[in-house]
């Protein structure tokens, strides 16, 4: 294709990558016989899952265990202990084969024992305890391998929080939980393990990540870049809009930032280098455009088949809806900024003899039709499940019409393992999530901590917003999406509701800044991983990725002041005006934020550029017309200054 590509990451370089910034990427090459049992452990995984979609899922109970003992064995037979051993030591240790068997025990004692555990009704046994004993310590181990220590270290002080709830300071005190009745929640309710996290993974995530597999084996993660190119590549700064729009097309069918970003900018970051941008700059545009991805309907990393059951009486194209124009805001924005950012330094685009063949391409758009047909399907009312199954019918039929993107029965079956190994990290964080749930539900610890928050903030909405920001950055450092937003949602959301905000608007309120963590020094995990195929420094990476993404800091600020930016209660005329004002208001931002536009703004325009995407973005009349006023008189002024303080291009094009 272009004739940079000699200088991309190999695909063993991007495997390195994954496995030093994703925990979830980094498993044993097995062989031999453990390789055989694990590949059809992994096999027989994905047909339980397709098998319970099509014909109907199991109790709760049954599904949610069986889901658990599955992806706890894989993760200790895939997983090693210690993370130098990662990609390199082919046999499972001894231990890792005991710990792979007690979670078979730990999977299968709810199938094998369900008639005594349901006549029992919440008594437990001594045999009980010692066996969800062994469950909360299996799940913790694995996410802590899977998943990676934050999320493990979060559930870890849960745990002592339900246990020893009378030594609690202050308003934290609480009764305290017997280890019986934590275990008994824990295990053998729908609370704690077994809860509504692991339910969303053991049925709908569990298809998505399938879909995506499918997906991969067409060829239609490279076809994103393709068409990125196609479209972009010619503009100013070119390869930079390149990484926004393939990342936003790849977020559509991944779930993690890092994966996003190893993958699509192991092919965008040496083709933005090469024209000129700075590293720390060339990583920090696909950071926030691939943390972006998670935002992103239809799928925005799963987490929107989770706010279906957390929030309750809401439908998923409610979601799905109410997340579009603020996704559109964030990639707008991180758009206007690379563009400015390029006509600063006076960047070219993509010559003739770097893009690729636009015929060839185009031909090809047949490829996105799983994905198109995915979000119909869901917004046409059709259950999540029968419309995960139907898109990976669909890619299958679709990838047969030309030979280059045929599926074969191999190809199939390494798609149905490849699907398995990716939800793996999943239902481990989603497990280790359930345990966080069950200790807020028991002890009340969410409006406890509601409380506290809205003391703290003395009761002003404000406030109670910046502190559910910050509280929501510390606690999304290092978890994956799903996670993140469990984490999020059970702890910070409640302080806003609690003030009289939507429910949707708290949930999104607090994913968003949740995700953002992965792009937020000091651990922003998608910059780290951005400046590793850069050669950038990280820390200025991720500044540099915090600073493209403003949209996120200030959007979610919006549309908890005024739903309309949500479609909440809003007419399709005003939807239009909205629109309208946040895109001006995102230029005028990105201008202020990048000091140019059509020359060099001084640091007057610059604020005033600022003042007046925010008036912009934030839907209210008065604000908007004070706003629109600025804007025009920025545009005019942009306009009469033009040629003066415009930089000298390195090569001209556009």
């Amino acid at each position: 294709m272009s004739q940079n590509n000699h200088e991309t990451l190999s695909l063993e370089e991007q495997q390195k990558l994954l496995e030093k910034y994703d925990p979830e990427a980094g498993t044993r090459k097995l062989t031999g016989i453990i390789g055989w049992i694990v590949f059809l452990g992994l096999l027989a995984f994905s047909l339980f899952q397709l098998y319970t979609a099509i014909f109907g899922v199991l109790t709760a109970q049954l599904q949610r265990s069986i889901h658990l003992g599955f992806a706890l064995s894989l993760i200790f037979l895939l997983f090693p202990a210690k993370k130098k051993d990662r990609g390199f030591k082919h046999k499972p240790a001894w231990y890792d084969i005991i710990l792979a068997i007690a979670s078979v025990v730990v999977g299968a004692y709810w199938p094998l024992m369900i008639d005594d555990l349901v006549m029992r009704a919440g008594v437990i046994t001594d045999i009980d305890f010692y066996i969800g004993i062994l469950a909360v310590l299996l799940v913790l181990e694995a996410t802590r391998r899977a998943v990676g220590l934050p999320i493990t270290i979060i559930a870890g002080f849960f745990i002592v929080y339900a246990l020893f709830g009378p030594q609690m300071p202050g308003f934290l005190a609480h009764r305290g939980l017997s280890p019986e009745r934590f275990i008994q929640t824990m295990f053998y309710t729908t609370e704690g393990i077994l809860g509504t996290p692991i339910g969303v993974s053991a049925t709908f995530i569990f298809l998505f990540l399938l879909f995506g597999s499918f997906l991969v084996k067409t060829g239609v993660g490279q076809y994103f870049n393709d068409l990125a190119v196609s479209i972009a590549g010619k503009a100013t700064g070119g390869p930079a809009k390149v990484a926004v729009f393939s990342s936003a097309l790849q977020g559509t069918i991944s779930g993690s930032s890092v994966a996003n970003v190893v993958t699509s900018g192991s092919f965008t970051i040496p083709m933005m280098k090469k024209l000129g941008y700075k590293k720390e700059f060339a990583g920090a545009v696909e950071a926030a455009a691939s943390t972006g991805g998670q935002l992103m309907p239809p799928v925005m990393g799963a987490a929107a088949f989770l706010m279906v059951e957390f929030i309750g009486g809401i439908t998923y194209w409610e979601i799905a809806k109410a997340a579009a124009i603020p996704a559109l805001l964030y990639f707008t924005g991180i758009w206007i900024m690379t563009h400015f950012e390029a006509k600063r330094v006076g960047l070219r685009g993509l010559k003739d003899e770097e893009m690729p063949n636009r015929k060839e391409v185009f031909k090809n758009i047949y490829l996105l039709t799983p994905i198109l047909a995915v979000i119909v399907l869901l917004t046409s009312g059709m259950s999540v499940t029968r419309a995960a199954l139907w898109s990976i019918l669909i890619t299958i039929i679709v990838s047969g019409l030309r030979k280059a993107t045929r599926i074969g029965f191999k190809q199939m079956i390494d798609a149905l393992v490849d699907g398995a190994r990716t939800a793996l990290g999943v239902a481990a964080a989603t497990a280790c999530a359930g345990i966080i749930v069950g200790v807020v539900t028991k002890t009340g610890l969410g409006l406890k901590l509601a409380n506290g928050l809205l003391d703290l903030a003395g009761g002003a909405l404000l406030p109670t917003l910046m502190l559910t920001m910050v509280a929501c950055i510390i606690l999304g450092m290092g978890s994956p999406t799903t996670a993140n937003y469990v984490i999020t949602s059970t702890i910070a959301a409640p302080a806003i509701i609690l003030l009289g905000v939507p429910d949707l608007s708290a949930h999104l309120f607090v994913f968003y800044f949740g995700i953002i963590a992965d792009i937020t020094p000091p651990v922003a995990l998608a910059a780290f991983a951005a400046a590793g195929v850069s050669g950038g420094e990280p820390i200025k990476t991720g500044i540099n990725a915090s600073k493209l993404a403003i949209a996120a800091f200030i959007i979610p600020y919006m549309f908890v002041l005024s739903p309309e930016l949500l479609m909440i209660d809003t007419t399709w005329y005003y939807l239009i005006w909205v629109v309208f004002t946040a895109l001006c208001g995102m230029m005028a931002i990105g201008a202020g934020v990048i000091g140019f536009w059509q020359r060099k703004l001084n640091g007057v325009e610059r604020i005033v550029g600022i003042v007046a995407g925010l008036l912009l973005i934030y839907p209210e009349g008065i604000s908007d017309i004070v706003g629109l006023i600025m804007f025009i008189g920025l545009v005019v002024l942009q306009f009469l200054g033009k040629g003066k303080g415009t930089s000298t291009p390195q090569a001209l094009s556009s």
